[in-house]
This record gives structure tokens, C-alpha cells and sequence, in this order.
């Protein structure tokens, strides 16, 4: 585990399917099934959202993109993850008024879920 203050990243990204964010925008915090049985909220970097999208959202419908700045939320724990790179983690709710940004993503002709030029 490593603090916040060994990454530089500014931003951390948090997929939801279409009825896991139907369910964020009414509870006001993210609900995913895999974070309920880890124990904490599941997040990405810029640079590993879109592998995360493609081994966990593919086929899914609805899928949003939603962004935080890492000041804006509690410290995130960084822990070794695929392939043993380091992925933020956050052991508290998450709370989706603090997005800066969110998307809807759409599959491509591949099917590949596409993200925006700029997110």
C-alpha cells in the first residue's frame, strides 16, 4: 500500500453499468456489486480505465464514465492489483455529486466500449 503522496495522478475514474448508475443517481453514492463483496470502491487511473472497461463492461448497456479529482474525495488507498500495477481504492462511500464529469459511453463497430477524446 502506498499514500497519495507517491502518485501524481490528479483524476480517478469510476465505470458504472446503466443500472448501477440509475441506482448511484438515486442513492447518491455508487453501489457496485463488486464493491460491496471487496469492501471498497473500485477506481482506475486515466491510463487503466479502458482495459478496466474492456475486461469488465464489455456488452454492458448504459455504461457511464464518471471523474473525480483525487483532491476532492477521501485519501485513496493504492493497492497492487492486475498485473501488479497500483489501482486507487477508496474505503468510504462514493459519493456521486463529487464527479466533475460523467459520460455515457457507447460500443463501437468492435463492440469495444469508446471513450471521449477529452475525459
Amino acid at each position: 500500500m502506498t499514500g497519495m503522496s507517491d502518485t501524481n495522478e490528479t483524476h480517478v475514474y469510476k465505470l458504472l453499468t446503466g443500472a448501477d448508475w440509475k441506482a448511484a443517481s438515486a442513492n447518491g453514492v455508487t453501489s457496485a456489486a463488486i464493491d460491496e463483496t471487496d469492501g471498497y470502491v473500485h477506481l482506475s487511473t486515466r491510463s487503466q480505465v479502458a482495459e478496466t472497461a474492456k475486461l469488465h463492461f464489455a456488452g454492458a448497456e448504459g455504461v457511464r464514465l464518471l471523474r473525480f479529482a483525487v483532491a476532492d474525495l477521501p485519501p485513496l488507498t493504492w493497492e497492487a492489483s492486475r498485473g501488479g500495477q497500483m489501482f486507487p481504492h477508496l474505503y468510504a462511500p462514493l459519493e456521486v455529486s463529487l464527479a466533475d464529469a460523467v459520460w455515457q459511453l457507447l460500443p463501437g463497430p468492435d463492440g469495444a466500449l469508446r471513450f471521449p477524446e477529452v475525459y
